[in-house]
């Protein structure tokens, strides 16, 4: 008797440990909610998509992350304010969202600051990005990596621009970041923040006259519908930030912390490759869609950043001038060293 109860404690035992098992694998995978502003189909879309693949085969599948592209979840200031709240898990703003957060943000869209890609990744992959993101957490907020949005270009529907000097009283949608904001009136827009998923049909009315984006956005968002004149003038080098809320982050484990910073990285290169190869194609599909098309000489830069200098010595006080110096000695040192390209360079790149 004494072995019959032997084996029934054995059995039960195996039918707890194997129920245990079970329980496991049947568990319910947690969800993390991200949101963008930009389509799915877009670099950014794909490299989320990409992302959220990536986090939950490492993760065996404990993680997953739900995308809500094209502004499901509001606008990116919005969803930066959901995150803080944790009401909302991920998203990837346009850095200059984050300005009024850390002023340091707002360095990185510095008219013809970047001239070419190579300096830009330098800069916010380097030791600078770093420490701007590790201001984040301080704002309820963990930045993972910087994305690309790309350089930035004008279109319009009142005519073909083709040096900044032409802008006087053209009403040109901007990003909601006063130091853009100042920097365009001060190149003689008529500049008016918007949220970006107004920005269409605030074209479409004549609202605004135009905007600034980079060129697969201008595509992905058919501006070209409403849009004629197309200006390349990579007078901004704009970037996104992944960020995940500090309130979910601090309630992982340590190992899927590792992960979702890895697969960030990842999402991040090959995020990039795809909105370079974008904006190569997009300049000849905009053209075929019959968008007019202007060149302003990178020549151009330094009578553009004379013409802005009280604007942007008031945003160096602001920021810190640190911060600022600190990003223009790295830049500095990457140029004597040979990594970043020169003008001529820069200018093949926009066509």
């Amino acid at each position: 008797m004494g072995a019959n109860f032997s084996r029934m404690g054995s059995i039960g035992a195996l039918l707890v440990l194997s129920w245990a098992v079970m329980s496991t694998a049947w568990a319910a995978p947690r969800v993390l909610t991200a949101g963008i502003g930009l389509n799915a189909d877009t670099p950014q879309g794909k490299a989320m998509q990409r992302f959220a693949d990536t986090v939950q085969a490492k993760t065996q599948g404990r993680l997953r992350i739900e995308l809500h592209p094209s502004g499901q979840l509001g606008d990116d200031m919005k969803m930066v304010k959901a995150l803080q709240a944790g009401q909302q898990d991920i998203t990837c703003p346009d850095s200059s969202t984050l300005a009024p957060l850390v002023k340091d943000f707002s360095a990185i869209n510095y008219p013809f600051t970047f001239l070419n890609t190579a300096d830009a990744d330098a800069i916010l992959d380097g030791d600078w990005g770093q420490r701007v993101l590790a201001k984040l957490p301080e704002q309820k907020l963990v930045g993972l990596a910087f994305w690309e949005n790309g350089f930035r270009h004008l279109t319009n529907s009142r005519r073909p621009i083709e040096h900044l000097r032409e802008a006087s009283g053209v009403r040109v949608r901007v990003m909601q970041n006063q130091m853009l904001i100042d920097s365009f009136r001060q190149m003689g827009f008529d500049a008016v923040p918007m949220p970006f998923p107004k920005v269409y049909d605030a074209l479409k009315s004549k609202e605004v006259d135009g905007q600034e984006n980079p060129l697969p956005t201008i595509l992905s968002s058919r501006f070209y519908e409403v849009q004629p004149y197309l200006t390349l003038s990579r007078h901004v080098y704009s970037a996104f930030v992944l960020l995940i809320s500090k309130q979910t982050w601090d309630s992982l484990p340590p190992a899927d912390r590792a992960i979702l910073t890895s697969a960030a990285v990842e999402a991040r290169d090959e995020q990039r490759r795809m909105n370079r190869e974008m904006t190569a194609a997009a300049l000849d599909q905009l053209k075929a869609r019959g968008m007019k098309v202007s060149n302003i000489d990178v020549q151009e830069a330094e009578s553009v950043r004379r013409q802005l200098r009280d604007v942007l010595d008031h945003y160096n006080r602001d920021i810190g001038e640190g911060a600022v110096v600190s990003m223009y000695i790295d830049l500095s040192r990457l140029r004597t060293q040979g990594a970043g390209s020169s003008s001529a360079v820069a200018r093949q790149a926009s066509k």
